[in-house]
């Protein structure tokens, strides 16, 4: 898991479970009053806190476990942290094993975290992905960078791919259209070649990314297509932060 202390992360889901363990009454004392059946190990304060933490965790590695939660209100009341008892157990087996399994199934390709993308992007999206909405994500992180690029040259009456078309011009900037400079202009080719290929690409994400994602609102779209659209997101992103604002002399 990309910038995960998986040591940390199993030590603090084990301590979920054991603060959350049933253990019989202590009946060793001399009161003569015999206490029968179970209790939690630890208060629920200390479970709360203990469970936020381990809610965090399993937000990186197993993302799905909040919307596989499909018991009753009744039942999920009568058994507070079972759900999460389940998947902290699921939790810690994957950072245990991955990887072992990574490398016994032959995938040892290089993994991509959603949350370690640009923060722009990330932030756009985090809430929506961690509940499983992807499609929803993938929108919220477009909204995010568009704003944060109108924020960035100061401009509110365009948006979207005239903005980044504008932004990312080869020309000089003007009076009210400032330009994006991802290195300096001296004039040579290379220049012209930098801007042309963000505004070009710029152009591709909006075309090919934001366009049928208006056109698709009632389709869900597979975790792993939404995880490379926010990559390409987040590329177009760091060049925007990294860029010099040019404005009109």
């Amino acid at each position: 898991m990309n910038g995960l202390d998986t040591t940390w992360a199993i030590k603090s889901l084990k301590e979920f479970i054991h603060a959350t363990d049933q253990i019989a009454y202590d009946n060793s004392g001399n009161s003569g009053v015999i206490m029968l059946g179970t209790h939690q190990r630890k208060p629920d304060s200390v479970a709360a806190e203990l469970a936020y933490v381990a809610e965090q965790i399993l937000d990186r590695v197993l993302p799905q476990w909040r919307s596989a939660d499909d018991r009753t209100p009744e039942a999920k009341q009568k058994s507070r942290w079972k759900h999460l008892r389940d998947w902290a157990g699921r939790g810690i087996a994957a950072l245990e094993r991955e990887e072992e399994l990574q490398e016994k199934l032959g995938n040892n390709a290089p993994r991509i975290s959603a949350a370690d993308l640009h923060p722009w992007v990330w932030s756009g999206a985090s809430s929506l992905w961690q509940s499983g909405h992807f499609r929803e994500a993938v929108e919220g992180a477009i909204r995010k960078l568009n704003a944060e690029t109108q924020n960035k040259l100061g401009r509110r009456g365009v948006s979207e791919t005239d903005l980044f078309n504008q932004a990312f011009s080869e020309q000089p900037a003007a009076v009210k259209n400032p330009r994006l400079h991802r290195m300096p202009d001296d004039g040579s080719k290379t220049f012209k070649s930098v801007q042309r290929g963000a505004r070009m690409f710029a152009e591709g994400v909006f075309a090919g990314i934001r366009n049928p994602l208006a056109h698709e609102a009632d389709q869900e779209m597979p975790e792993q297509q939404a995880l490379e659209y926010l990559a390409a997101l987040s590329v177009l992103a760091r060049w925007v932060d990294e860029s010099t604002v040019e404005v009109a002399s």
